[in-house]
């Protein structure tokens, strides 16, 4: 490698050298770790011989923005996690761009277009899958990446925050058992998503603990959406044997659900109880008002903003992967089984 070459030293030219990968590289420069130490050591030797620059506070200049990037922003929970991101900028005394890339590559290629025309200090994306070529480019261009609920499993190198999905599943579940509800229907969200399986895991491992069968018929799929929850509602409630309780993997679907049992001509929650998943503010506002499991959307937002500030700073970030605690919110729309 020439001394030019030297100034403009990538991670992936380090990688190569070392023959490791280009996340084995990027763990040592952020202080991980999860790196043997012969492999640690010769990393080490390569970023000092050819002059890779670090970030440090001192050598990087804020760019003033942070990035944010979902599939879709036509939802509440959006409106949740930019509350929470704009909390954190607006301490810092920066601004966020708010971008949705419609799982569509043209989109994501546009994006990618206007970020390599200005700065950035980091980007956080939103229930998205980081295809390789964007995982690439955004790794060539040294730009920090936090990703909130992936989908799929994250390149090794991007710290993640979500939620304990799974275990308040399992709690809203054993909640309905409590409340003597045997035949319970579940709707559940996009497959793809990480969160969505560990939704629909939860309520089979409460089903399973309480010794009952797993009855596929009451499992519908979904994607968080309104209109998912009402036509997979009106589905489990034409069933010869419906349901007494239907739990829906978010609270769009859950009200999806609450017209078709409106249109069955049916009440919640004296002929079938309903469960959400997410606690958006409306949800309360609602007629009955609706039981829930409360993911910290706000605080998910904020603690993927604190992070990316940090690892711009070149900071070390102590657990790649962050699971805030939720909680079971009871309200009026389930009720004991009668009899």
């Amino acid at each position: 490698m020439t001394s030019a070459d030297s100034r403009k030293v990538t991670i992936a030219a380090i990688a190569q050298l070392a023959g490791v990968s280009v996340p084995t590289v990027s763990r040592v420069i952020n202080g991980r770790s999860d790196v043997a130490p012969h492999t640690r050591e010769r990393v080490e030797e390569l970023l000092t011989r050819h002059g890779y620059r670090r970030r440090r506070p001192s050598m990087r200049a804020s760019s003033g923005l942070i990035d944010l990037v979902f599939n879709d922003l036509d939802s509440p929970w959006a409106v949740e996690i930019i509350r929470g991101v704009e909390d954190v900028a607006h301490a810092a005394g920066i601004g966020t761009v708010v971008s949705a890339i419609h799982r569509r590559s043209s989109s994501a290629r546009q994006w990618l277009d206007n970020l390599r025309t200005r700065s950035t200090e980091g980007v956080i994306f939103v229930t998205s899958t980081l295809e390789p070529p964007l995982q690439a480019e955004l790794r060539r261009l040294d730009i920090p990446v936090v990703i909130v609920d992936p989908a799929g499993v994250p390149p090794q190198e991007s710290p993640t925050i979500g939620a304990t999905n799974w275990v308040g599943s399992l709690r809203a579940t054993e909640y309905l058992l409590a409340l003597g509800h045997r035949r319970i229907g579940f709707i559940s969200g996009p497959p793809q998503l990480m969160c969505s399986r560990a939704r629909v895991d939860g309520y089979r491992a409460a089903l399973d603990s309480a010794g009952l069968s797993i009855d596929d018929e009451l499992i519908h799929p979904g994607n968080f959406y309104h209109e998912a929850g009402f036509a997979a509602g009106a589905q489990l409630l034409r069933l010869p044997d419906p349901p007494t309780a239907i739990f829906a993997a978010s609270d769009q679907m859950a009200l999806g659900v609450y017209e078709a049992v409106r249109r069955r001509g049916l009440r919640v929650p004296d002929d079938i109880s309903v469960i959400g998943f997410d606690d958006l503010p409306e949800v309360r506002w609602c007629s009955p008002p609706l039981t829930t499991v409360r993911q910290p959307l706000a605080k998910m937002g904020l603690l993927a903003a604190r992070t990316i500030l940090r690892l711009a700073q070149g900071e070390r970030i102590e657990s790649p992967r962050v699971e805030l605690a939720t909680e079971l919110v009871v309200r009026d729309s389930v009720a004991p089984l009668a009899g």
